[in-house]
């Protein structure tokens, strides 16, 4: 079964960081595209940033909302993606989610994970 966990969301205060982490099992990230969204408080769940797959030159795309504060990166060893978010603003709470996609073979599909809370006080 293909799992997604995400981790490393909590409370923090506006202006602080918080890195979060997506850990894969049974797929290798680093051939797949990854992306982060997030769902704010009654709002739909939207696109915060992705990457490419390694093939594709690990490419990196942001939400006009979080360019040049957030940034996603990959650990290929730790099958691992993460999203480093800076300057924090109380309007980037949300929950976020990792979410990949399997173009081929017996684990196509898309994948998402269970969420991981993201609160920013002011």
């Amino acid at each position: 079964q293909v799992r997604l966990v995400e981790s490393g969301g909590g409370l923090v205060q506006a202006g602080g960081s918080l890195r979060l982490s997506c850990l894969a099992s049974r797929i290798i990230l680093s051939i797949n595209t990854v992306a982060w969204y997030r769902q704010p408080p009654g709002k739909q769940r939207e696109f915060v940033a992705t990457i490419t797959s390694i093939t594709s030159g690990s490419s990196t795309n942001y939400a006009d909302s979080v360019k040049g504060r957030f940034t996603i990166s990959r650990d290929n060893a730790k099958n691992t993606v993460y999203l480093q978010m800076n300057s924090l603003k109380p309007e980037d709470t949300a929950v976020y989610y990792c979410n990949t996609n399997v173009p081929f073979g017996a684990l196509k599909g898309g994948y998402w994970g269970q969420g991981t809370q993201v609160t920013v006080s002011s």
